[in-house]
């Protein structure tokens, strides 16, 4: 953004532009109000735009862990947080067998109680001779199948009690719910999709660049987007080295520092397209686009326009790189050269510096 030239200037610039115009005031007797700036040298990046997308980091679709009629679905638009229920299923068949299998626990445990003694007295019996060795060797082996039994029903009623826990969907990270696949009073089976969650927090940017900009593009770099005359910066965290085979493209990721962003939003990215160099640039303002070409009115020691006719290069903001007869300390009218004449004098009401 240029300095502002103050109202009595602006009001002077005015006047002397409407007399002219009207023909009360010669333009070759009234020397024309501009205002100039350097041109100066900077190094200059040639640059690619490619399109992007705002998109989360955390984007999921929760599914059901066991089968069950839902019985509630969080609505599109909860915030949820983190381990927070979206999601419950009908959990009465599975409190039954639950119950089935701690019995079941209750009963293992008492064979194994009964074989335990029933061993232990017939051990006594055998060191006196008053208890058959088979008998023994029968106790021994219900007791190993008891044992057995009761290990499987604790397995069983660990199995039972992770069920109910999992008829009820928590979400895995602080997120809001876009989608809802499913309806209270359908059934859902182990793998149905049934709530969208998005992480609004966490964003990123996504792009698919060509292999040319390869060599130009590192993870930690810095790389400015824009949309909607919004402009920002993100950095890269990652350049996927694998090119998808059908575009040939390969998937570039910008870690964004401000939340203002909203997933799902379109951006276009400023992409390094070759290695700087050092240029001459001015001000876009300086260029004079007209049907013989684009040219610059640079003003001499004497005050006079000189039209100078150029070639463009690399843009970056509000500055152009220019070639074909402008220097850098050149002094290049930015305002006031709409109607100027090359030899036409000029009088500089504001110099701004070059940058």
């Amino acid at each position: 953004m240029y300095p502002v030239v103050s109202l009595y200037r602006i009001a002077g610039i005015a006047c002397i532009l409407l007399l002219a115009a009207t023909g009360m005031v010669s333009a070759n007797d009234t020397a024309v109000p501009v205002v100039v700036a350097s041109a100066v040298e900077r190094r200059m990046t040639p640059e690619s735009h490619i399109a992007g997308t705002v998109i989360s980091r955390n984007d999921t679709r929760l599914a059901a862990q066991v089968e069950g009629q839902v019985v509630w679905v969080a609505e599109v638009g909860t915030q949820l947080s983190r381990d927070m229920a979206a999601t419950r299923l009908d959990d009465t068949l599975i409190r039954e067998e639950l119950t089935e299998h701690e019995a079941s626990i209750t009963r293992a445990r008492a064979s194994v109680d009964f074989n335990k003694a029933e061993l232990k007295r017939l051990e006594k019996l055998a060191e006196k001779n008053h208890a058959a060795k088979s008998r023994i060797d029968a106790v021994r082996r219900d007791l190993a199948v008891a044992r057995s039994d009761y290990t499987a029903n604790q397995a069983r009623v660990k199995q039972s009690r992770e069920k109910l826990q999992r008829t009820s969907i928590k979400v895995p990270f602080d997120g809001v719910v876009t989608e809802r696949f499913i309806q209270a009073g359908e059934w859902a089976d182990a793998g149905t999709a049934v709530i969208r969650l998005v992480d609004t927090t966490s964003l990123e940017v996504q792009a698919w660049v060509p292999v040319s900009v390869l060599p130009f593009v590192a993870t930690g770099m810095e790389l400015g987007f824009s949309a909607a005359g919004v402009e920002d910066t993100g950095r890269v965290r990652t350049l996927v080295p694998v090119g998808n085979q059908q575009s040939r493209l390969y998937e570039l990721r910008l870690t964004l520092d401000e939340p203002r962003w909203s997933s799902g939003q379109s951006v276009r990215i400023a992409i390094p397209a070759a290695t700087s160099r050092t240029a001459t640039v001015v001000p876009r303002d300086a260029l004079v686009m007209r049907r013989d070409g684009v040219s610059v009115f640079r003003v001499d020691s004497n005050n006079l326009a000189e039209q100078v006719s150029v070639e463009t290069g690399i843009a970056d903001g509000d500055y152009i790189e220019v070639s074909g007869g402008i220097v850098p300390g050149d002094r290049v009218i930015i305002r006031g050269s709409e109607r100027l004449r090359s030899g036409q004098s000029v009088s500089v009401a504001e110099e701004l510096p070059g940058t």
